[in-house]
């Protein structure tokens, strides 16, 4: 019989799940480091990571990119966009999947909005809105929270029949359908809209620099693009791949916890 584990101890658990990983992560950078080295590439054409990185922790002769200010920046906009869509993302799942009216009335909606190129909404949105951060999460809303809703939806509505008849002839009321069944089958789908999600509001938010804001990671890749100045472009893509990163294993972490039954399964 195995005793319980302490909170902490499980997190450790997980965490060192992911060793893997981070070696492949590792090994992927020191190929890259001497591959540069040993074919001689030119910084201009592919900087090696140790120089990319360089011009994160030092300050460079050639441009002065504030990186403190947009990395900042960038941060604020995905999280909340990732925040925003979470909420949002599920809420409308759980509000079709309870009205078949609200459905009819939504779903076109969201299928038309889904079906539209964020490039092409960018400009009217800037138009609407202005430079700023709002309108960078609003592109990184539009983007990631289409997968949010489906996969909610899909959770909420992938009971068998004759669960469901059974649970009715028991006299169990919408409400308690919903609490006692629905919900808890639907977590491994709504996480997998939240992992989808964690990576589409990164996306999201450099697309909207790209377009419309004066800071961030993606402005600094356009400014670096026209300055032909390619290290910080790399160095801004290793910090955008970290934090989509993050996030996702942060959703992989919070979906651990809020599904124990899995652990359960895992040690029987």
């Amino acid at each position: 019989m195995t005793g319980k584990r302490s909170p902490w101890r499980a997190a450790l658990d997980l965490a060192a799940g992911h060793y893997l990983s981070a070696l492949v992560i590792l090994g992927f950078f020191l190929a890259w480091e001497f591959a540069v080295w040993f074919f001689g590439i030119s910084e201009f054409m592919l900087p090696s990571p140790s120089s990319a990185l360089s011009h994160l922790f030092f300050k460079q002769p050639d441009a002065d990119y504030h990186w403190g200010i947009n990395i900042q920046t960038t941060l604020y906009e995905f999280i909340i966009a990732f925040a925003v869509t979470s909420v949002l993302g599920i809420a409308i799942g759980i509000l079709i999947v309870w009205s078949r009216h609200a459905g009819r009335v939504l779903m076109p909606a969201f299928v038309f909005i889904n079906s539209l190129p964020i490039i092409a909404v960018a400009p009217i949105l800037l138009l609407w809105m202005g430079y700023g951060t709002t309108t960078n999460i609003l592109l990184a809303f539009l983007l990631s929270f289409f997968p949010v809703v489906i996969n909610t939806i899909s959770g909420l509505e992938a009971i068998e029949d004759d669960l469901l008849n059974l649970i009715r002839y028991l006299h169990a009321s919408k409400f308690q359908i919903f609490v006692k069944i629905r919900i808890p089958n639907s977590l491994p789908y709504v996480f997998s809209g939240l992992k989808i999600c964690a990576t589409m509001s990164v996306v999201g938010a450099i697309v909207g620099e790209f377009i419309a804001s004066e800071y961030g990671l993606g402005h600094i890749i356009v400014n670096s693009q026209y300055a032909m100045d390619t290290p910080p472009i790399f160095s801004s893509l290793i910090l955008i791949s970290l934090f989509g990163g993050g996030l996702y294993l942060l959703v992989s972490f919070l979906e651990w916890v809020c599904m124990p039954w899995t652990r359960v399964r895992e040690r029987a």
